[in-house]
């Protein structure tokens, strides 16, 4: 289970995942006071449970080693869930900075924290894990036809 190199690249993309959860996405300071402004998974509903299906579904693709079909298209699944929730993290981002704006605040300062590029690496990481569990089905068919 864990000899395989994609169980590695889906157990990494399942950290990457808590990371999101755990950390600022964005972060704004307000000119002339103390008052910060940060997006973060915990405090959307809707994102954090979208990262959670994600790290869940990633982590229980790492059982399913023997059901290769299954295994790969959840890991597309959760590519294209990770796929939203990046789309979903930088419209909240703007949505935030608007309401700022709106709201007569001037922003000293903002930017993305490194918890936001967290993403961006699950994608590249479950991509991986895809292809590799792709490999293995094709070795599998390969042999069942020398047989």
């Amino acid at each position: 289970m864990i000899q395989r190199i994609q169980s590695l690249y889906l157990l990494l993309a399942a950290g990457a995942g808590v990371g999101v959860l755990c950390s600022n996405l964005w972060k704004a300071t307000i000119a002339g006071s103390t008052e910060v402004s940060v997006v973060n998974a915990s405090n959307n509903y809707l994102m954090y449970v979208l990262y959670i299906i994600i790290v869940l579904i990633a982590f229980a693709s790492i059982f399913l080693f023997k059901k290769r079909k299954l295994q790969f298209r959840l890991t597309v699944v959760d590519i294209l869930l990770t796929c939203v929730g990046i789309g979903y993290q930088y419209y909240l981002v703007g949505k935030e900075a608007e309401f700022l704006r709106k709201s007569g605040k001037t922003i000293a300062s903002a930017s993305y924290q490194i918890a936001s590029f967290l993403p961006i690496l699950m994608v590249v990481l479950l991509f991986l894990a895809a292809r590799g569990i792709y490999k293995d089905e094709k070795l599998i068919k390969s042999l069942d036809r020398l047989r």
